[in-house]
């Protein structure tokens, strides 16, 4: 039986921040009775700043809040599908929370895995590997020299085999082949997409014999941490350019009972797929994240296979809105937002005035209707129209509302060039900004 994942894109329940967490009850899930249970999360982003705004406390919150799942839920293995931090060097709290983590989980009797991320830097999470290993913890942060090394034996409670996990984290460009000389956007595509699916095989072939070997009929799961066809991103997600490819296909990925991914934000099934999921990020990290139900998802195998899949809601522990609309139609949205938010914990508001009269200043109209309410405005813009307004909001833009594609395509579109030459220089804009961040 496959459980329903529910909308992603419902409206989190009020009163579900950290004031009234104590309220949030989740269903209890019954384990199965020779199976693994499997908790699915991704991309915490430990030591985000969010406009200004530190997400320690959430983040402390979902923390403690997940513990008290695998508790309740028993829970043999949490699988972090990357991004477990928001930098390569995450600030000094960032690192002691996902310390802290550790040590509650092994605690709690579950055991832990950690895949590296397109954000997390690879000698950051490798420096605490053998440390964190002594605790329990298998951190798996890049593509290993023996891929035996990536093959994990998932142990239930009771110390037997539950599953096997081809443990897959972000693949880097130089992990898994070398650039030849002459090659085209679309060559290099077709190559990467053929190594990463290479790789896939051939973690998934140790597997199926390292099942025999064992002489039971183990479940197999794959991870990874990518963008796949037909993945709905959202705002705070950064496109991920390995090599020129852009998303991999649901049909390279091997006959896996699960595949857990990272990196996109909103949780989801893939090509409608049971078995194929992103989780998505347990807080929202943008603004257009603030609607969804964010979720971790419970899994549960036993020898034939994928059993269920239960999302498990996670509290809004701290409350956002995205506003849009006049003036007059703001007054009334910014009070029914501040309904969710306290004295000590006012909604993180974004506001975009919808309006093509001149306003020299919005600061202060949008301030005397937030005046007196639980509400603390991070950004406000102003609707892009035409005309004057149009220029307005174009001079106030800063390159935090927009991404190295943005701009790109901006500085394309004031040029007279052909269809042909325009997409040539897409496909190697895209292929510069892979090599950046492969090199980061």
């Amino acid at each position: 039986m496959i459980l329903p994942a529910g909308s992603a894109n419902e409206p989190a329940s009020k009163g579900t921040t950290m004031e009234t967490l104590s309220l949030f009850d989740t269903p209890p899930a019954a384990a199965p009775v020779d199976g693994l249970r499997l908790l699915h999360t991704s991309d915490w982003h430990l030591g985000q700043h969010f406009m200004g705004k530190t997400r320690q406390a959430e983040h402390q919150a979902f923390c403690d809040w997940l513990i008290g799942q695998v508790r309740e839920q028993a829970v043999d293995v949490v699988l972090i599908a990357g991004d477990i931090f928001d930098t390569g060097a995450p600030p000094s709290y960032a690192r002691e929370q996902y310390n802290r983590f550790v040590v509650d989980l092994r605690d709690s009797g579950a055991q832990l895995v950690v895949l590296g991320g397109n954000h997390d830097s690879v000698a950051t999470l490798g420096e605490s590997r053998s440390l964190l290993g002594r605790l329990g913890a298998r951190v798996v942060p890049a593509v290993a020299e023996n891929p035996e090394d990536q093959l994990l034996v998932l142990d239930k409670r009771d110390g037997s085999p539950g599953a096997l996990l081809c443990a897959i984290p972000f693949l880097r460009p130089r992990d898994l082949l070398r650039s030849e000389a002459g090659q085209s956007a679309e060559d290099k595509q077709r190559s990467l997409q053929e190594a990463i699916a290479g790789h896939y095989r051939e973690l998934f072939a140790l597997a199926e014999r390292r099942r025999a070997e064992l002489g039971g009929a183990l479940p197999i799961i794959a991870s990874g941490h990518l963008t796949t066809v037909g993945a709905s991103a959202s705002d705070s997600v950064r496109e991920i350019y390995v090599g020129a490819l852009e998303a991999f296909p649901t049909n390279a990925f091997p006959a896996a009972a699960y595949i857990a991914l990272g990196h996109i934000h909103r949780p989801q099934k893939v090509g409608g797929l049971e078995h194929i999921r992103y989780c998505g990020s347990p807080i929202p990290l943008a603004f257009d994240e603030a609607r969804q139900e964010k979720q971790v998802l419970l899994v549960d195998l036993d020898s034939d296979g994928l059993r269920a899949v239960t999302p498990l809601p996670v509290p809004r522990f701290q409350p956002l809105a995205s506003l849009h609309g006049s003036l007059a139609e703001l007054r009334g949205a910014i009070a029914e937002a501040a309904r969710e938010g306290s004295a000590t914990l006012p909604v993180w508001l974004d506001v975009c005035v919808a309006s093509d009269d001149y306003l020299a200043d919005l600061s202060a109209p949008v301030g005397a209707l937030c005046e007196g309410l639980p509400v603390e405005v991070l950004r406000l813009r102003r609707e892009r129209g035409q005309g004057v307004a149009r220029l307005l909001g174009d001079s106030r833009e800063t390159l935090d509302e927009l991404t190295p594609h943005d701009v790109f395509a901006r500085r394309l579109a004031s040029e007279t060039l052909d269809d042909a030459l325009q997409q040539r220089l897409h496909d190697l804009h895209r292929q510069v900004l892979g090599e950046l961040q492969d090199g980061e």
